[in-house]
């Protein structure tokens, strides 16, 4: 199991990107070849640019940190990767272009991701299985569609469904024909255009 921090700071600590990647492969006894060969692999799968393998990580921006920190993990080959908030502090560009590449990540390797994290839309629209946790007690466990349904539920422990779930709650109880377990802005806006039409079809 490999934990990436909420922080990529409190990870990364040698004088350039491509040492600090070699770190985790280098303790696990592999030779100097090997390891480079891991870094590199690692930083290529988070879409690290090879320009800045020399430059400190002390240097780079909040999202390039946040690779390297990933790669850093990604290098020793765990099985199941921890991302304790792994957009924190981040832009909602640096965000996206993190969230889409773990997806990718992923996708690629087929390697089982644990996301931790208080963003309900990063959640819904990354997760296929999302955990509620309080106090210390598995709350919820479901899609994130079951989970949202819960939304008052959520609510009273201090979190939230997606803003977009709220919307198309809304739109239900107003008496529009729509799925109300809608979790993502992407799903709202097919949904509602579909209604349009259908509207705009009886109307012709």
């Amino acid at each position: 199991v490999g934990l990436v921090f909420q922080y990529p700071e409190y990870q990364l600590f040698e004088v350039d990107v491509l040492s600090d990647v070699c770190f985790g492969p280098k303790n696990q006894g592999l030779s100097k070849e090997e390891c480079e060969k891991q870094a590199r692999e690692a930083l290529e799968l988070v879409g690290f640019p090879e320009k800045y393998y020399k430059q400190s990580p002390f240097e780079l921006s909040g999202g390039q940190k946040r690779r390297v920190a990933i790669a850093g993990i990604l290098a020793m080959h765990p099985k199941v990767l921890v991302l304790d908030e792994p957009t924190a502090g981040l832009d909602p560009k640096g965000r996206d272009e993190i969230l889409d590449q773990v997806k990718l990540l992923h996708e690629k390797t087929g390697m089982t991701v644990i996301l931790v994290s208080h963003s309900m839309e990063d959640v819904a629209k990354y997760v296929e299985r999302l955990i509620v946790m309080n106090d210390g007690e598995k709350m919820l466990d479901g899609t994130p569609e079951e989970v949202f349904r819960h939304y008052k539920e959520l609510e009273a422990v201090g979190l939230a469904a997606p803003q977009v779930t709220y919307v198309m709650h809304d739109l239900k109880e107003k008496g529009l024909d729509i799925d109300s377990d809608i979790t993502t802005v992407a799903e709202a806006k097919e949904a509602i255009l579909a209604l349009w039409d259908k509207k705009r079809k009886r109307q012709v």
